[in-house]
């Protein structure tokens, strides 16, 4: 039980902060030769993301205690919609260039920076960790929590990795634009059915 909740957790996050691991890039190469660039961007990455998580927790605590068992399997529409959302710009945008150094332009690499650029950049995490989080007993999103902070300086470690490795960096975004909608969208479905919505 313990490992499947890890392994759910770890897919979870991995599928929805590939594009941070760009973001993060990014500011490690404007910080370059900087003192204490890894520092700040770490713990503003880890403020950003609690801020997230935060707001996950909240809002499903209060679906949870406000409405009826049986309209939560319904929250399984969130994640869709948003799968199909980025999917269509996905297709949208298929020939133009990603707009993540137009999101860090003029922007100096500080603690505040990287926190709210972060929690701005995650607006689609909160539409897919609420659903999950309201499936799931209180117990599980604590483990999903844990293992979400735990992964968080593993994810500003990789973006440090890449900063200095571009192909790779490039691979990331190219695949992060199929696994995202992707994902969310079997989420989606996961979440309806498990759950009986619709007569399902």
């Amino acid at each position: 039980m313990i490992v499947t909740v890890a392994a759910q957790a770890l897919a979870l996050f991995v599928a929805t902060n590939i594009d941070d691991i760009i973001v993060l890039s990014l500011f490690f190469g404007r910080g370059r030769g900087q003192p204490g660039t890894t520092r700040r961007i770490l713990l503003g990455q880890y403020v950003g993301f609690i801020g997230i998580l935060g707001t996950a927790v909240v809002v499903a605590l209060g679906a949870q205690v406000m409405l009826p068992e049986e309209v939560l399997p319904y929250f399984g529409l969130i994640p869709l919609g948003l799968g199909l959302w980025a999917a269509w710009r996905t297709w949208r945008n298929r020939d133009e260039k990603d707009d993540d150094e137009a999101q860090l332009e003029g922007k100096r690499v500080s603690v505040g920076t990287v926190a709210l650029v972060t929690f701005a950049n995650g607006g689609d995490n909160i539409g897919v960790y609420v659903p999950v989080f309201v499936s799931l007993s209180w117990a599980a999103v604590l483990a999903f929590c844990i293992v979400f902070l735990s992964l968080v300086a593993l994810l500003v470690l990789a973006a440090k990795w890449i900063t200095s490795r571009k192909p790779i960096a490039e691979v990331l975004e190219r695949w992060e634009s199929i696994l995202f909608p992707l994902v969310l969208i079997t989420l989606g479905v996961i979440i309806l059915v498990t759950g009986g919505a619709f007569g399902l």
